[in-house]
């Protein structure tokens, strides 16, 4: 008899072979995660306050500084500080991957103030610039001016929360403002001036308050009163 092809026995068809790709663990995508600003100042706290206790020195808080403003993962952040209390956790880091609701802030929730980072450089605002409510300055050998003598300053109360290492920070307030100053220096100071020559006049107006925490690490940090020197010698 001839052979016949459907005489034989019925056996499965041989199937492609498939290389499975395993799908990335919760801990490598919280390492891969890109951090935000905010998480940055977070672990420069972190860093800061390690600096503080003695745990780093000067130098080594620089060179950490310098590399954290430039990293964009959570596992660089973690590698930053992951020999230090308080540091960035991958637990925290694979927390963080849940789903985010896009909702817009209600009422008690809070908004995250805008951030003015300084190393080895300065940055300055002054004239008619518009001020937010809440500011976070970090300076690191550098000098930061900010003048809200002159500008746009839709708020009855302003935060701002200043940190100098080794660097100059300048704060100008209006005349009339009310300043609540809470100051931590180390190794450094935080002062608040008066301006009294030449004074100009300024316009009646309800006084703004100032909440104002500041930390100086060999550093300085200095409030002043009134328009600046140019200012009231009618030089500008």
């Amino acid at each position: 008899m001839a052979d016949n092809e459907f005489s034989q026995p019925n056996r499965p068809q041989d199937t492609p072979r498939q290389d499975s790709v395993a799908a990335p663990s919760a801990d490598e995508l919280a390492l891969r995660r890109r951090v935000s600003d905010l998480e940055r100042e977070e672990v420069a706290d972190v860093l800061r306050e390690a600096a503080g206790e003695g745990r780093l020195s000067y130098t080594e808080l620089e060179d950490r500084l310098e590399t954290l403003y430039s990293a964009k993962t959570y596992g660089e952040l973690v590698e930053i500080a992951s020999d230090l209390p308080n540091g960035p956790t991958l637990a925290a880091g694979a927390a963080a991957i849940a789903p985010v609701s896009h909702a817009s802030p209600g009422p008690g929730m809070t908004v995250h103030a805008p951030v003015i980072n300084v190393f080895l450089s300065d940055q300055k605002r002054i004239g008619n610039w518009i001020a937010p409510q809440r500011q976070e300055v970090n300076a690191v050998l550098g000098d930061v001016t900010l003048d809200y003598t002159e500008a746009q300053v839709p708020y009855n109360e302003i935060y701002i929360d200043v940190k100098s290492i080794l660097a100059d920070v300048k704060i100008r307030v209006p005349r009339n403002a009310i300043v609540h100053l809470d100051s931590n220096p180390i190794l450094g100071s935080v002062s608040e001036q008066d301006s009294v020559l030449g004074a100009v006049e300024e316009p009646p107006s309800a006084p703004k308050i100032f909440h104002i925490r500041g930390t100086a690490i060999l550093g300085e940090i200095k409030i002043k009163r009134g328009p600046r020197l140019t200012k009231r010698l009618g030089l500008t």
